[in-house]
């Protein structure tokens, strides 16, 4: 019996192993292989561009379309301009950067994914690249961050991009894809990526690119694949959606601009940002460069060079590594301004066009490839080419453009202008004429010229303007655009617009100017209760009137503050609510039952700490620096009002001061009632102010609570009632009580 026991705890022992090994094996490989299926490689292709002209290639860029239900006219120009247009322009790639769709409600409040736009999407974009005669293997769009509005996981059954999109429709797995155009021995290598969280918040805590340090390696990995050859030339070009002023760094610090600087970029182009802000929306990037140390978190000019020529810096020795740099141009949007982009490469230099469908009727395009216009040239490549003499000579032989047209052309002229005397005289006007070499992708025209007798120091003595004829006589004429054969770059300014939304590296700036807010908000609250409690000097209506000092008024005021003692310490509790308390819950994805809840340091959902890092900002700041600060100075304001209207009535009733608090329930009693108090009641205009002051902020609170509550569908009663209605019932018991003498 022992041995017949000991025999079937051996077969069961047996056959346990049997049943675990093959299990653990297929556990083993059924990880592996969804390892396998969930990294997505990066696509990569070359194109042979067949026909002439060779020296030269171009591409279009479009940019933030985003089609709506709410607007269809949108959509509609889409499909009537630009499928015609790239007919005309013949490009070798089309490039959309992102906000394809907009996912907005049509009070604009709701962000998410609405399945119709999308639609509306993949129908115009079908008929656009059946207009335009294009292979749509040459048409790659991009996710931007209105494709990400609620999309809980890339994939999922609410990733539309995945569904509709070119990319998703072609199989266009990875976020990072490279295309290389050869032509004429050289190659111009593209490579576009998708930098979207990778957990689609709703709007508006979804601003901001998440590069992630595996993008960074992969958009690394694909921009050096040619460096191992070095019998082409390669032009470099990168494309996204959101600028790097826009771009949070990786989890160990790394950014975007250090890998387009590693590669000495010719341009990153990319969107966002609209049309709105500015026209010049361009920013030159150079390693090796510190601004006061403060590189990290804005840049002042356009351009990261010092102003002025840097000619006697060159240094042709062939052992001395370039000075690596790279472009970066926005363009504007198709959402409002109709806007399409055309950029050319003429043997490694790259130009570019911005013009818009609702102001120009684009029968005629123009776009000159050499010389450059003078303040989009890369500034210490382009003196090297010049002092070096690192280009063929025969390139600057002639003056060359592309010229595009619905109609024949019969006539292109070059003039060119020189502006020193003052005043615009043409010093050249000569014929261009078709490069006949095989022209079967465009016309290129061409001019001799006698480039030498154009060198100069100044980079906007020179201007160069082109004008095309048709054939029905319509005259085309490109700006008067400087240019420079000494590779001296024109330093352009922003403007102020400009600066806030291209110079300014928000994402760095963030913490900086919040904790800036925060002590600032504690400091007013601390001091103004120190000097109350510890001070020995009595700072009052009466001291201020007789030093008439800032300093002695400000601390009155901060004096006066904590006077109104619940309401102070009502403040300073809400300030610290806001430091270690969820704001608000909310529903932050589509389809998710779970609410996350949002603090100044981001979004916690689903075990994912701080998602939305730095893109909640747009919620902090505000609400610290256009409510709680505003309802501060409000109290103390009130407060001081009150002891100002107290030494008027005193002075009025002839009472002293000790007498003001035996009667001062006496004047609350007769307040309502008495002529005279009456009387002085009316003339207080401050007070009055003051009011419409606390109406403005909480409308501008009313306004942020509704927005927000509509956006990630909260109840203010239930989601964040700290939040909602702490700074209204303060102002308003600060109102209260300093309604009296």
């Amino acid at each position: 019996m022992k041995k017949n026991s000991k025999r079937r705890m051996r077969l069961l022992y047996l056959l346990f192993c049997c049943i675990l090994i093959p299990s653990t094996v297929f556990s083993d490989t059924l990880q592996n292989h969804e390892r396998i299926e969930g990294k997505k490689p990066n696509l990569r292709s070359v194109i042979d561009l067949k026909g002439g002209p060779d020296s030269v290639i171009w591409v279009v860029q479009l940019s933030d379309l985003h089609f709506s239900v709410f607007h269809p006219e949108r959509a509609l120009d889409f499909k009537e301009l630009v499928g015609p247009a790239l007919a005309m322009i013949n490009p070798s790639l089309v490039l959309i950067t992102g906000d394809l769709t907009d996912g907005k409600s049509k009070d604009l409040s709701r962000m998410k994914q609405n399945e119709e736009e999308w639609k509306e999407y993949q129908d115009v974009l079908e008929e656009v690249v059946k207009r335009s005669g294009l292979d749509k293997k040459i048409f790659y769009d991009l996710r931007g961050n209105h494709d990400n509005f609620g999309v809980p996981v890339v994939g999922g059954s609410f990733d539309f991009f995945s569904k509709y999109s070119i990319n998703g429709r072609l199989g266009r797995k990875g976020n990072v894809h490279s295309i290389t155009l050869q032509s004429g021995g050289r190659r111009h290598l593209f490579v576009g990526f998708d930098s979207t969280m990778t957990i689609g918040l709703r709007g508006p805590t979804n601003l901001f690119g998440h590069p992630t340090d595996e993008l960074l390696a992969d958009i690394d990995e694909e921009l050096l694949q040619w460096d191992s050859e070095s019998t082409k030339s390669v032009t470099k070009i990168s494309f996204g959606h959101f600028p790097l002023s826009f771009s949070a760094a990786t989890d160990s610090g790394k950014t975007l601009k250090d890998v387009f600087l590693k590669h000495s970029l010719s341009a990153y182009l990319c969107g966002h940002l609209h049309a709105r802000f500015g026209k010049n929306l361009k920013r030159h990037h150079q390693s090796g460069h510190n601004f006061l140390s403060s590189e990290k978190y804005f840049q002042l000019n356009i351009h990261q060079t010092p102003y002025g020529s840097n000619a006697g810096n060159v240094n042709c020795s062939s052992g001395v590594p370039p000075i690596k740099e790279f472009w970066e141009w926005e363009m504007g949007d198709w959402r409002n301004r109709r806007v399409m982009r055309v950029l050319a490469i003429d043997s490694g230099l790259v130009s570019f066009i911005d013009f818009d469908f609702k102001t120009e009727s684009k029968k005629t395009i123009i776009l000159p490839t050499f010389p450059l216009d003078s303040r989009f040239m890369l500034t210490s490549s382009s003196l090297h080419d010049y002092y070096c003499q690192s280009k063929d000579p025969l390139f600057y032989e002639s003056i060359r453009a592309l010229v595009f047209s619905r109609s024949e052309i019969v006539s292109v002229i070059a003039r060119i202008y020189d502006s020193s005397p003052g005043k615009l005289d043409v010093v050249m006007e000569t014929t261009m004429r078709k490069h006949e070499e095989n022209l079967t992708r465009g016309n290129l025209y061409t001019a001799p010229w006698n480039w030498r007798a154009f060198e100069d120091e100044s980079p906007d003595r020179f201007l160069l303007q082109i004008e095309a004829i048709d054939i029905m006589g319509r005259s085309v004429l490109t700006e008067r655009r400087p240019f420079s054969i000494n590779g001296v770059t024109l330093k352009i300014k922003w403007k102020w617009k400009e600066f806030l939304v291209m110079g300014c590296q928000w994402a760095s700036l963030y913490y900086p100017i919040l904790w800036s807010v925060v002590s600032f908000l504690f400091s007013i609250l601390l001091i103004s209760k120190a000097l109350l409690t510890f001070s020995k000097k009595h700072y009052s209506y009466k001291n201020f009137s007789m030093e008439k000092r800032f300093l002695s008024g400000f601390l009155w005021l901060l004096t006066e503050l904590s006077r109104i003692s619940p309401v102070w310490f009502g403040m300073l509790v809400y300030l610290l609510y806001l430091l270690f308390f969820p704001w608000f819950f909310g529903q932050v994805l589509t389809g998710d039952g779970d609410k996350g809840s949002m603090t100044y340091k981001g979004w916690e959902l689903n075990k994912q700490v701080y998602a939305g890092f730095p893109d909640i900002m747009v919620l902090v700041l505000p609400h610290l620096c256009f409510v709680v600060l505003p309802a501060i100075f409000v109290t103390g304001a009130f407060s001081a009002e009150r002891a100002v209207y107290r030494e008027h009535y005193l002075s009025l009733t002839a009472k002293k001061e000790d007498d003001y608090i035996k009667e001062k329930r006496r004047i609350k009693k007769d307040y309502r009632g008495n002529k005279k108090s009456k009387l002085l009641r009316g003339r207080r205009w401050v007070r009055k102010l003051l009011v419409v002051i606390c109406l403005m902020i909480f409308w501008k609170h009313w306004k942020n609570c509704r927005a927000t509550s509509k956006a990630y569908e909260m109840n203010p009663f239930l989601h964040f009632p700290g939040y909602c209605f702490s700074i209204p019932l303060l102002l308003a018991y600060a109102f209260y009580k300093t309604m009296g003498v």
